[in-house]
């Protein structure tokens, strides 16, 4: 069937549509309910179903047969190892930690906070707290102890899984001593914390606290996967808000599990016993669903990939994984290619591996500049596949379904809405526009399963964050347009949270941080266009009366603080020195305007502006570091 046809009858009649889709899903209990609707915006997919996350993902293909495939591929350049763990060796894995989790008094329910490398120990954890019924938080190896401690605070978990340490680049970063700060900074005691033993680091264990992982799971028992309501929560991950605070998405068990099966044939066009890479993190939300579970719950060989695209060894990374494991199909970001193309502009390293096995590359993340996907067609050969989503929804929003039918290609749009997202483009007022005019890119409610069920412990937040600017819409805060042929194109965020390599973090958050410096009176950070990152921090600083300070040092004092405060990945560097802020009359500094200044783009003068010879001022400053066009 065309996807035209396909995609209306996803909107026209969701009920059927994701009740077919359900239909690939082990049920202890069959759904009552498709979409229960008595309460928007809190949609609730599947009620009255039970089933049980972890296993759908592992334990039914051992059951269908096939233990001997190979589940999960590490492949870790940075320690020079890989390994290989079948379906049946993960079942047994998953079983035995989930009965060291039980023995640490991990309940239906509990929360448990993981803070892991790129390690397939990491998806162990993960799917051992969905064994049991118990929610897992991921939070990303890279952030600094009041980052996690932020999370420890806010999620409540009961247990805390780790390991001793990962390698960064040429360096060993310890985690333990990370989480007995953040663990120290924290108001809320976890009762446990359990430590995976790398060999090249070793953790200290605090007494009656700290368990090594390894000591626990020899001595469980393994347990059997416990029901859960398809409405109960299985994971939350945070991600970065306009503020400071991180919001804690909340992702159910029974839709979460039903539209990522379905989107791995109808995206990616994958199928049971293909090889599946995505090269992101496990703390991210693209690790969540398509390095862990979209693929196993598909049946798929998941890669496990412990490196980066260039410097291990080299830009070549990339295509031996692909030809040494056969990759079929591989899921990054565009800066990954960037980095690539950066080192290695011929794409010499590329042709001197056997990539036949490969078939299409997606993209997703931040927006895929032409040049990048003009270079990536032309080296690879293969379908290049751009698609837009967000953490809040776990999944593509727009996307060329090739699993339906592979679309024309156009270079700047992810394609055309994917079934079951009745995406929208909407001015100021709500009012919806029409062919090619830009404005605000909403998705008519209800959403389709997979998406978030609401904010942890934030009803309330969930409500005024996403479904109260346009009523019966979701508000996605970006901006972009739709064309005369129905294909999206996605311009940028509405808000204040920048894309750095496909990360989200929020300008907000680094400003607290800024304004805390002795001599700062005032801050703001905006996200300029960067070649390889997509969205770099620029921050603009004024200083305290009577203070005078050398603007390299000053930046420097300042990366340092984002960089403890948040971690590297901020890529905080550059600092403006400025004698105002330009502002409305009502107080409200202008940076949206700023931004536009700082990435050359036109702008028009807000007629609330307090005095436009500030922001002339700002114009020069930016244009003295290489920015303003």
């Amino acid at each position: 069937m065309p996807y035209n046809d396909i995609f209306a009858r996803s909107i026209s009649n969701p009920e059927t549509f994701w009740a077919e889709a359900g239909r690939a899903i082990d049920w202890y209990q069959e759904p009552e309910v498709i979409i229960d609707d008595t309460n928007p915006p809190f949609y609730r997919w599947f009620t009255g179903g039970r089933l049980n996350t972890c296993y759908n993902a592992v334990d039914r293909h051992v059951a269908d047969g096939r233990a001997e495939q190979v589940a999960i591929i590490h492949d870790s350049p940075v320690t020079g190892t890989i390994s290989r763990i079948t379906y049946g060796e993960l079942q047994e894995r998953v079983a035995r930690f989930a009965g060291a989790l039980r023995d640490k008094g991990v309940d239906k329910g509990d929360t448990v906070i993981i803070y892991m490398p790129m390690i397939p120990e990491a998806a162990v954890a993960m799917l051992a707290c969905a064994r049991l019924g118990a929610i897992h938080s991921v939070v990303f190896g890279g952030f600094a102890p009041s980052e996690l401690a932020q999370r420890i605070d806010h999620a409540r978990p009961k247990l805390l899984v780790t390991a001793s340490g990962a390698i960064e680049g040429t360096k060993t970063l310890a985690y333990k001593p990370l989480v007995d700060k953040a663990l120290d900074i924290a108001g809320h005691a976890v009762d446990s914390v359990i430590v995976f033993g790398r060999d090249f680091v070793e953790a200290d264990l605090r007494p009656g606290r700290d368990y090594l992982w390894q000591d626990l799971v020899a001595a469980a028992p393994p347990v059997d996967c416990v029901p859960v309501e398809a409405t109960d929560p299985l994971y939350i991950l945070y991600t970065s808000g306009t503020t400071g605070m991180p919001k804690g998405v909340m992702r159910d068990n029974g839709g979460h599990a039903v539209a990522l099966h379905w989107s791995m044939k109808n995206v990616y066009n994958v199928e049971p016993g293909d090889v599946f890479w995505s090269a992101s993190d496990v703390g991210w939300v693209v690790g969540h669903s398509y390095i862990v579970y979209a693929p196993l719950l598909a049946g798929c060989t998941t890669v496990f990939y412990e490196g980066k695209p260039i410097g291990t060894p080299d830009a070549g990374a990339f295509w031996r994984v692909i030809a040494e494991h056969g990759v079929k199909t591989l899921f990054t970001a565009p800066t990954a290619f960037r980095a690539i193309k950066k080192e290695d502009p011929q794409g010499e390293l590329c042709r001197t591996y056997d990539l036949s096995c490969f078939e299409a590359l997606y993209l997703a993340g931040e927006r895929l500049d032409p040049d990048t996907y003009h270079w990536a067609v032309d080296l690879l050969d293969v379908p290049v596949i751009d698609h837009w989503w967000q953490t809040e929804t776990g999944w593509a929003i727009v996307a060329n379904c090739r699993g339906i039918q592979e679309l024309p290609v156009k270079a700047g749009s992810p394609t055309k809405p994917v079934p079951g997202y009745d995406v929208r483009i909407v001015d100021e007022s709500g009012k919806l526009l029409g062919a090619n005019q830009e404005g605000n890119v909403v998705i008519k409610l209800p959403l389709p399963p997979g998406t978030l069920a609401s904010l942890w412990r934030d009803d309330e937040k969930f409500e005024k964050s996403y479904m109260t600017t346009f009523p019966g819409y979701y508000e996605t805060s970006d901006g972009g347009y739709i064309d005369e042929d129905g294909y999206v194109y996605i311009m940028g965020r509405m808000d204040d949270v920048i894309n750095i390599a496909g990360h989200r973090l929020s300008t907000g958050a680094m400003e607290e941080i800024i304004a805390t410096h002795a001599d700062v009176a005032e801050c703001a950070v905006i996200g300029a266009a960067d070649q390889l990152k997509g969205q770099l921090p620029v921050g603009l600083v004024v200083l305290k009366a009577g203070r005078s300070r050398d603007s390299d040092e000053l930046a420097a004092e300042l990366a340092g603080m984002v960089r403890a405060s948040i971690g590297p990945i901020a890529c905080y560097r550059t600092t403006v020195v400025v004698d105002r802020l330009p502002k409305t009359r009502s107080g409200k500094i202008l940076r949206a305007t700023m931004r536009a200044i700082a990435n050359g783009k036109e702008y028009r003068m807000p007629s609330t502006i307090d005095d436009p010879v500030i922001l002339d001022e700002v114009t020069d400053a930016l244009k003295g570091l290489g920015f303003a066009g």
